[in-house]
Order: structure tokens, then sequence, then C-alpha cells
């Protein structure tokens, strides 16, 4: 009996990866009809593309953003830095220690601290789908500090907030920081915040639109954040 029930397990299991292995992959777009968007930058199409610029935005599609949305079509002016960069930007944002709804945190406070209208727009969206409060983000978009954190949340915020607008973090914070996420989940937090500054400069420098049939969120901010 118990060998019959082993040929049984080890047949289902047979079964279960040919399945798996017969299945469709996720349909990724054809990187020669992409549309990329942009304001000062022309948004290049796939055919005035140099090679290296197409080996970029393939492996975009490739990748797990599987879009070219966002500071892409700047980036392709260098690509070489470019693919780099969203190399760099994919492992900060998909294979973080952190949960999603902290690294969204992070990106929120780092779009407020630039104002960075349309990655704000995507990243809310993100935020409140991965579980942060609607309060919590509508407190970063009018500059307040948000109540009713987490204490993870408190931890992230603190950090973040004090590094962007101090440029420096104290003990205090780091060790708060350090207790929570442990030194991994510093690095994690420092590096999705140092990749978000990076593509809220270039959103900010191209002038990005947000999405068509959208308004700006974010208003400008007076005074001390």
């Amino acid at each position: 009996m118990t060998r019959l029930l082993v040929i049984c397990a080890c047949a289902f299991a047979l079964v279960a990866t040919v399945v798996v292995a017969q299945a469709p992959r996720a349909q990724r777009p054809d990187p020669r009809t992409i549309q990329l968007r942009g304001n000062r930058f022309k948004p290049l199409t796939y055919d005035e593309m140099t090679p290296a610029q197409k080996t970029m935005i393939e492996h975009l599609i490739a990748g797990p953003r599987g879009g070219v949305n966002g500071p892409f079509n700047v980036l392709l002016r260098s690509p070489e830095i470019g693919d780099l960069g969203q190399e760099f930007g994919g492992a900060a944002r998909f294979k973080s220690s952190l949960p999603q709804r902290l690294y969204e945190l992070a990106i929120l406070v780092t779009a407020r601290y630039w104002t960075a209208q349309y990655e704000w727009q995507a990243h809310h969206r993100s935020a409140l789908q991965a579980g942060l409060s609607a309060s919590i983000c509508d407190a970063i978009a009018a500059g307040r500090r948000p109540t009713g954190m987490r204490k993870d949340e408190e931890a992230l915020y603190n950090f973040v907030s004090e590094l962007l607008n101090t440029k420096h973090v104290s003990d205090a914070t780091f060790n708060a920081a350090k207790s929570v996420f442990g030194e991994r989940g510093i690095v994690d937090i420092i590096a999705v915040t140092g990749w978000y500054n990076l593509v809220s400069m270039m959103l900010n420098v191209d002038q990005y639109p947000v999405n068509e049939g959208t308004q700006p969120e974010l208003k400008p901010l007076t005074g001390t954040r």
C-alpha cells in the first residue's frame, strides 16, 4: 500500500511538472510595437534605436516590469548606464527584503520630496493595493507626518525622511530601523530610496506627463517637510 502511494505521488508530480512546462508564458509586448512617452526627450521608436538601445528595451520587457513607462525613454540616451540602471532598479524593487507595503512607502516619501507627479501617481495606487493605509498616503501627499503608523512603517518613514531632508541619519533612527529590518533591510531601504531619487530627477527634468485623462495629484509644498 505504501509503495502504491509513493508511485501515485510520483506520477502526480510528473503530470504537474509537464502541465507547468506546457503552460503558456505571460505575454510580453513586442519591442517593435512599444510606445515610449516623454516630453523634453523625444519618445523613440524601436526603428530609431541603436543596437545598444534596443538591447536595453528588450531587457526591460523581459524583466519583472514587463514595460517601459517611467524614466526609460530618458535613460535610452545613455543606454549602457540605462541598462545597468534598470537592472539595479529592478533589484531594488523586486528583490528587496522589504515587503511591498514598505518599499512602496519609501517610494512615496521620495516622490513627495521631489514632487515627482508620475512616480507618485503610479506608486500611490501600488501602495494602496499593497495594504498601506490611505490616511498615511494622504498625509505624505500633504507634506505632513502620518499618524497611526505601524512600528515598521514608522521606522522606515523616519529613516527615509531624515535621510532625504538632513542628508544624514541619527543613531536613534538608524538603530530603530536596524532593530526592525536588520542590516540588509537598511541597505534595501537606501537602495530603493536612491533609485527613486534618480527616477524622480529624470522624470522632473523630462517634465514627464501623468497618465492621459488624469491630473497631477501632488500640490506644491511650502515651508519645511
